[in-house]
């Protein structure tokens, strides 16, 4: 099945679906030459989704086509719009700080998009819990390769549909410690697969009460809880409080100062309450970004040999 949509403005659209990329070699994400490969499971039906820019500019996207085939492509394909920001509203963004209204300015195709895929987005939320980018990446792409289902229609190779929910739940602990997942994070995926039900209802939600429903897991925090909210709900007010970088990130880009915390960058960010994700978002594209000085962590390995 296929469809063009022409956006009301224009969109950057791998950036927007930049995030839900977990790491170079994610089995659900492929970015070939001008076409970017996304799996997913609307409604809990399979399906691949092949995205490509037709007509655009430097500022972004005008006309974007997609293909989708298996039995979830139909809802994919509907999902698109919302993929790439169509829902977005930046009313009231204003940014008075200079490094911001920059950004702003360079990048008008900056949109937040959704998706309303809660597990999709909370396994690999998870997995990155207080672990190194590349342990958690690793996590992801040796579960999805094992137990993930070859993606439908004339996809890569090694493309994989995520499990669903009661897939995750039966996953043995042996598997979780031969991808080098913990039991802890592995603990908080399973309890959430077999919660899964209650917290899909989170989509229907305000976004306070989602992040109350979704904390109340053992295992879920403030942190986990906004990096889904911005994926699934699109919200751009969820800051990701606990990040290892992004407090040094929004500190040095507002400030200049080379460290940051929580409470500061929660305070440099209070102007755009209402937007506090997208100036984050906004940092991360073009902002400037603390020299790297400190040691970096070690990727840590706990599988026995």
């Amino acid at each position: 099945m296929s469809r063009t949509w022409r956006p009301r403005r224009p969109v950057d659209v791998l950036p927007t679906l930049a995030v839900h990329q977990r790491g170079p070699y994610d089995p659900a994400f492929q970015v070939d030459g001008a076409r970017i490969w996304r799996t997913c499971r609307p409604g809990g039906e399979p399906a691949t989704v092949c995205l490509r820019v037709v007509a655009g500019s430097r500022a972004g996207a005008t006309e974007v086509a997609a293909t989708a085939w298996g039995p979830g492509a139909a809802a994919a394909l509907e999902a698109v719009p919302d993929w790439l920001g169509e829902h977005d509203d930046p009313t009231g963004f204003d940014p008075e700080h200079p490094v911001l209204r920059e950004a702003h300015r360079r990048h008008p195709g900056a949109l937040i998009g959704r998706t309303g895929l809660l597990m999709e987005a909370l396994v690999p939320a998870i997995l990155e819990q207080k672990v190194t980018g590349t342990e958690a990446f690793r996590g992801w792409m040796r579960l999805l390769r094992r137990f993930g289902e070859p993606a439908p229609g004339p996809a890569p190779n090694r493309l994989r549909v995520v499990p669903t929910a009661a897939e995750w739940a039966r996953i043995p602990s042996w598997e979780w410690h031969r991808a080098g997942v913990g039991p802890q994070r592995s603990r908080t995926i399973v309890t959430a697969a077999r919660h899964a039900a209650r917290l899909e209802e989170t989509t229907g939600m305000s976004t306070a009460d989602a992040d109350r429903r979704l904390r109340a897991i053992p295992g879920i925090g403030p942190w986990t809880s906004a990096e889904v909210r911005q994926r699934v709900f699109g919200d751009p007010d969820a800051v990701s409080v606990g990040d290892y970088g992004l407090p040094h990130a929004v500190t040095y880009a507002l400030t200049g100062q080379r460290r940051g915390s929580d409470e500061l960058m929660l305070e440099l960010l209070e102007p755009y309450r209402g937007h506090r994700h997208r100036a984050c978002v906004l940092v991360l594209r073009s902002g400037p970004m603390p020299p790297r000085r400190g040691p970096r962590a070690p990727v840590r390995d706990y599988r026995a040999i």
